[in-house]
């Protein structure tokens, strides 16, 4: 479902190129919002803002990796060159790469702090006074990152990724402290089982199949359902933070 609140809206939508990204930058766009749309692989955001105009929504195509800070730098001057300040930003970007901490497994370890943790503080840091200035002229500004039930849930092989998330998670309630004073709204989504990308990433054959097996267990929310609820959440009244969501499959315990 459109949102037509959020016609007048310049958003950043990072991890854009498949799953909860890709949905959440057709539904803003469908909405009327202009959308930046950030990740790495640059045939997929071409792809995806060739589709988004034939629909009749704008998007701007921006190759970016959040774990490099010369990146994300060229990637906010390309917005800006474009679309000038934003006022929505989704923290979307994310890996996950289970396996028992006991594998000592740092090249994964790193990969889900810089992309999962880091990469949101850089974007945060590209864009967070574009949302101050926003908020300080009366207009709706908002900064939403996307974590998992893994922040409070424990999923065994799944430590680090959990912590990666439970930070991002403490993060968003910390900056509420710091942004909601300046009328930024700051949300935290935290999504279970979804069908998206993610269990691609995992190189451990037992837990890919647990996963797959909970698949087949559970019917999972779409990326579409996660989009919905963070369209709903930035299209509410600017006094109005839905600050800490948590979706579910029904199924899921």
């Amino acid at each position: 479902m459109s949102h037509p609140s959020l016609a007048a809206r310049t958003a950043v939508v990072t991890g854009a190129a498949s799953g909860m990204g890709a949905a959440t930058a057709r539904l803003l766009a469908a909405s009327g919002a202009r959308v930046a749309l950030l990740a790495r692989r640059t045939e997929r955001l071409d792809s995806l803002a060739e589709e988004i105009a034939a629909a009749g929504g704008q998007a701007l195509a921006v190759t970016a990796d959040v774990t490099d800070q010369a990146s994300v730098d060229a990637a906010a001057k390309a917005v800006h060159d474009a679309y000038g300040p934003v006022d929505l930003v989704v923290n979307n970007a994310g890996v996950m790469l289970p396996n028992p901490l006991a594998d000592g497994r740092i090249d994964e370890w790193t990969r889900m702090v810089d992309t999962n943790l880091t990469g949101a503080l850089r974007i945060v840091r590209a864009f967070g006074s574009d949302l101050t200035a926003a908020a300080a002229e009366g207009r709706t500004a908002d900064l939403v990152n996307v974590s998992s039930i893994a922040s409070h849930v424990v999923f065994p092989d799944y430590a680090v990724y959990g912590a990666t998330k439970a930070a991002l998670t403490q993060l968003s309630a910390a900056l509420r402290s710091e942004f909601g004073p300046r009328d930024v709204r700051v949300s935290a989504i935290e999504p279970g089982l979804t069908d998206t990308e993610l269990a691609g990433h995992i190189d451990n054959p037992v837990l890919r199949e647990q996963l797959g097996g909970m698949f087949d267990a559970i019917p999972a929310l779409a990326a579409e359902d996660v989009a919905d609820l963070i369209a709903y959440t930035v299209s509410r009244p600017r006094h109005v933070n839905l600050r800490h969501l948590v979706v579910l499959p029904t199924r899921q315990a």
